[in-house]
């Protein structure tokens, strides 16, 4: 529903329960235009009252390539707090060592007589796992869950710019690279050299 609400503005409130589904979308931030592919995932849950999550397969592969996170969580419901620390630390095995940005997003800030989580709560954890933190509800606030997911882009932006271009490894297979413009010139110079010698010598 936040994901919806943030690219067509319009409030659905009936998903699958266990879907996830992928979303493009261009859109300009500080006056540059991007491509955002947008994964939602399936819910991720704690096994049997642990500290260890369950994942399907889809969620890992998401993980691999992600350039940023959004942790979704109501408000009205404890479960969905308690699963974010262990996720973050099944993330952190995935990537060690990236400094990926990372959003907590609390749902449902129009229902807070059934409040759970309180503010602080999020606030707390979100400075722990080094990201930021909003309450918005899809339902009733447009505006607030379009300013969370503006400012997660503005900072994988500013992280994408000063990256050095390699890419991550996924699962089972390695992204191949792309040869740069350069590269692709010499070898083509390169390539027209040889055959001109060659015509030369015959």
């Amino acid at each position: 529903a936040l994901v919806v609400r943030f690219l067509t503005k319009r409030f659905i409130g009936d998903y699958e329960a266990n879907t996830g589904a992928l979303y493009s979308r261009k859109f300009t931030i500080d006056g540059e235009q991007i491509s955002l592919q947008v994964q939602d995932t399936p819910f991720v849950s704690l096994e049997d009252d642990t500290d260890t999550i369950c994942c399907q397969e889809q969620i890992n592969r998401s993980i691999y390539w992600a350039d940023g996170f959004v942790f979704v969580y109501s408000i009205t419901d404890y479960e969905s707090f308690r699963v974010l620390r262990p996720l973050h630390q099944h993330i952190r095995r995935i990537h060690p060592n990236a400094n990926i940005p990372l959003l907590l997003m609390a749902n449902k800030g129009d229902l807070l007589r059934a409040r759970q989580v309180s503010s602080k709560e999020g606030l707390q954890l979100a400075g722990e796992l080094g990201g930021t933190h909003c309450e918005v509800s899809a339902r009733e606030n447009c505006e607030g869950v379009h300013e969370a997911f503006q400012q997660l882009c503005q900072e994988l932006s500013r992280s994408s710019g000063s990256c050095n271009g390699e890419k991550r490894r996924g699962l089972h297979l390695v992204r191949p690279k792309s040869p740069n413009m350069q590269d692709l010139k010499r070898r083509l110079k390169q390539a027209l050299t040889s055959k001109g010698k060659s015509a030369t010598t015959l």
